[in-house]
């Protein structure tokens, strides 16, 4: 396998007024190309650090952060906006759907921050629709769509760049159980075509559905195995 994240001795420290909080700690760790990888741990442990590490909102403290082999950790801001727009997909618990768009405009904004050209944004927007079974959802805005209609509305946003990693941030935390099991269902599917997948959850059973489990404590990984995914 290709590695496609190497992360080496990745620190992330915060300054509180006097006081300094480690979040990450001499972090190592490296996800391959087709991975499905469920990072956990208790409150405080530096999941939502890590995952802010790994999509590039955040710039470590000490380390090397390699993204397809490419040193991506002194990039300058601008670069790395570009790299992450380009290579890294987002899926937040809370969706962050732009509400005066519609659904299919919410899809089509990457591209456009992209700058893909008009003809090849109504092409791939009209995929997405199709193949996350929004078609008749394509004009609605989010207020309009049901909590898994706006998930997957965020899923096809966050895809349609085609990006080498989707990061998902506790994708299922605002939805029923029912709504949850499709939208793990369609990670699945994703992950089976090919798409590498690290999401954090704090959720055994939503873990469960991964090839592979991170467990941090005290912002480092205390425990790293493979899994049988939840059928």
């Amino acid at each position: 396998m290709n590695a496609l994240v190497e992360l080496q001795g990745i620190e992330r420290v915060f300054r509180l007024g006097d006081s300094e909080v480690h979040a990450l700690r001499a972090l190592d760790l490296r996800i391959d190309a087709g991975e499905y990888v469920a990072v956990m741990g208790p409150s405080g442990s530096g999941k939502s650090t890590l995952l802010n590490v790994i999509g590039l909102l955040d710039r470590p403290s000490a380390g090397r952060y390699l993204l397809e082999g490419r040193d991506v950790t002194s990039l300058a801001p601008d670069e790395q906006a570009q790299v992450r727009s380009r290579r890294i997909g987002f899926v937040f618990q809370s969706f962050h759907l732009v509400p005066r768009l519609t659904a299919e405009e919410n899809i089509a904004l990457p591209m456009m921050l992209a700058g893909i050209d008009a003809r090849e944004r109504g092409e791939r927007v009209a995929r997405a629709l199709a193949d996350f079974g929004l078609r008749d959802r394509a004009r609605h805005r989010p207020n309009e769509l049901s909590g898994g209609q706006r998930q997957r509305v965020a899923i096809a946003r966050a895809l349609v760049n085609r990006p080498s990693i989707l990061l998902a941030d506790e994708p299922t935390g605002n939805l029923d159980s029912s709504t949850s099991a499709e939208i793990m269902a369609l990670f699945e599917q994703l992950h089976a075509e090919g798409q590498t997948i690290v999401l954090v959850t704090h959720e055994h059973d939503i873990a469960a559905h991964a090839n592979r489990q991170v467990h941090l404590r005290d912002g480092k990984v205390a425990r790293d195995f493979t899994t049988e995914r939840t059928a």
